[in-house]
């Protein structure tokens, strides 16, 4: 199914939802950095009191998808149409906010983001299968 949408409109929706990814992004950075310093001062006490010395943190880096948001809304920006013909999966990135690397992004980042947790469990609790 395919649904025409107002650009204008569809350029709000996909703001919102950019400004909320970083949002989310940019607070699991700070998390991950605060817990990373807190590893590397562990690792860095080992050293000095002849304990193991370990080389590498166990941290997984936070996910940011901003480019995504960027192209797509860099694309509506040059668009010379007023309205926007989407495809179902379309929508459900633009609008619903569901890309494919969602459920990964909000799992990662939910370790270092209090948003990216609540979004992660409200994200289950909404689509058990998704």
């Amino acid at each position: 199914m395919n649904i025409k949408v107002n650009k204008t409109n569809l350029l709000e929706i996909l703001k919102a939802n950019r400004a909320r990814h970083r949002e989310i992004f940019l607070e699991a950075q700070e998390g991950y950095r605060k817990l990373a310093i807190k590893e590397l001062n562990a690792m860095l006490r080992n050293a000095r009191s002849g304990g193991q010395i370990r080389r590498s943190i166990t941290l997984i880096q936070p996910m940011d998808q901003t480019s995504d948001y960027d192209r797509v809304i860099g694309m509506l920006e040059l668009s010379e149409q007023d309205s926007i013909l989407l495809e179902e999966h379309e929508y459900q990135m633009y609008v619903q906010d569901k890309w494919n690397w969602k459920k990964q992004f909000l799992a990662n980042n939910s370790g270092y983001s209090q948003q990216a947790f609540l979004a992660n469990i409200e994200q289950s609790n909404d689509n058990p299968g998704y």
